[in-house]
C-alpha cells in the first residue's frame, strides 16, 4: 500500500507559529519609541545636589582640622559674617 502526503507537504506548525510571532515583535519594535525630558526644575535640583556634595566635601576638611586642632577661626572673618547678616535683615 502506497500512501502519499498530498496536500501537506511543506507545513511546519512550529514554523508558521513562530513567523508570526517575528512578525508582531517586528511591528511592535517599529510603532514607537520611549521618550524622556527632564524639566528645568529637576535639572536645578541637580544641581543643588552636586553643591551640596561640594559642601559636604568643606565639611569634611573644616572636620578633620578640629579634630587635629589645626583649625583657627578668624574674628574679623566672623564678625563681617554678623554685620552682613543683620545689615540684610
Amino acid at each position: 500500500m502506497k500512501i502519499n502526503n498530498f496536500g501537506t507537504q511543506g507545513i511546519n506548525p512550529y514554523k508558521n507559529s513562530v513567523n508570526k510571532i517575528n512578525a508582531a515583535n517586528k511591528t511592535e519594535a517599529a510603532k514607537g519609541t520611549d521618550k524622556v525630558e527632564i524639566s528645568a526644575a529637576a535639572k536645578e535640583l541637580q544641581q543643588v545636589s552636586q553643591i551640596s556634595s561640594e559642601r559636604a566635601e568643606k565639611i569634611e576638611a573644616l572636620k578633620k582640622q578640629v579634630q587635629s586642632g589645626t583649625y583657627e577661626v578668624k574674628a574679623q572673618d566672623v564678625a563681617k559674617g554678623i554685620v552682613n547678616f543683620y545689615s540684610k535683615n
